[in-house]
């Protein structure tokens, strides 16, 4: 379950502990209300433990809306050290904003 706070004029979207193919649209249709108020978007990992590959398809997705659509800007935050790695084998670390726990 995510949860999405308002705070110093940026977005911050809180995620749960996984994002899977089991709740990755619900996850992707929970943010939307946030990239439609604003362009400074937080995604806080800190409760993520697992992700799958339908989870880095939201990150993708969002990243596009915000940055390239919006002109905006998105970085992750609070991630662990095995998000972290995968993160840097996708290359997600090479275009947005990655900051470890």
């Amino acid at each position: 379950m995510s949860q999405i706070i308002k705070e110093n004029g940026k977005t911050i979207i809180k995620t749960g502990q996984r994002i899977d193919t089991l709740n990755a649209a619900q996850f992707e249709t929970d943010i939307q209300p946030a990239l439609e108020q604003g362009v400074n978007l937080e995604i806080d990992c800190s409760d993520l433990n697992y992700m799958a590959s339908s989870g880095l398809r939201v990150f993708q997705t969002t990243m596009r809306t915000v940055v390239r659509t919006l002109g905006g800007q998105m970085k992750l935050t609070h991630v662990n050290d095995d998000i972290f790695d995968i993160l840097k084998m996708t290359g997600f670390t090479r275009h947005i904003t990655v900051e470890r726990d």
